[in-house]
């Protein structure tokens, strides 16, 4: 996989056989580079100067990505260890180690216990598991998501997400192939 924009633009993400190979709730399925150059083509200007969560965070792709194009601060949110640092080895490689922080946690202690709101957020679960309908209700808290703020989840097609959530509204759903990225906005105070 490759950078696709921004200062790390052609940058290679090393992909290890044991992260792809691994079956059910845990198996890691990388955002796609299309997918991926599609996201941050919405994104645009936002991503600039931004802090930018990356949920359930796999390779780290997506964060890294939104570091190449500009983006303050990417916080890494990952439960596996070994992602962690590959993640953690990747910001080092790039150049990205001072702006990039790796939270080894389960995406809903770290929902709970967060203080300091994202401008956006990338939330990427595991499409066979139930974690994103645990966590939905959590992603556009005062504590997790800006005024203003930008929600983006990746999802399989099949599964449907709500039009509004407490405080964010879904502006615009994309389609490619068996992917979905929904998109929401929360409104400046």
């Amino acid at each position: 996989m490759r950078i696709s924009g921004g200062s790390a633009k052609g940058r290679t993400v090393i992909l290890k056989k044991a992260f792809v190979r691994k079956s059910g709730h845990d198996e890691l399925r990388p955002t796609s580079g299309k997918v991926r150059e599609a996201l941050f083509s919405i994104l645009g200007p936002r991503v600039s100067g931004c802090r930018f969560l990356d949920l359930f965070a796999g390779t780290g792709a997506v964060g890294l990505e939104a570091m190449s194009r500009g983006a303050g601060e990417v916080v890494f949110v990952e439960i596996s260890g070994p992602r962690v640092r590959l993640i953690d080895d990747l910001a080092v490689r790039f150049g990205f180690r001072e702006h990039t922080f790796s939270v080894k946690e389960d995406a809903e202690t770290y929902l709970r216990n967060n203080r300091i709101p994202f401008d956006i957020i990338f939330v990427d679960p595991p499409y066979a598991s139930d974690e994103l309908t645990r966590i939905v209700s959590m992603l556009d808290a005062d504590t997790v998501l800006a005024p203003g703020g930008t929600l983006i989840i990746e999802h399989a097609k099949k599964y449907s997400l709500p039009d509004k959530l407490e405080q964010a509204e879904r502006k615009k759903c994309y389609k490619y192939g068996d992917t979905m990225l929904s998109l929401y906005r929360k409104e400046l105070s």
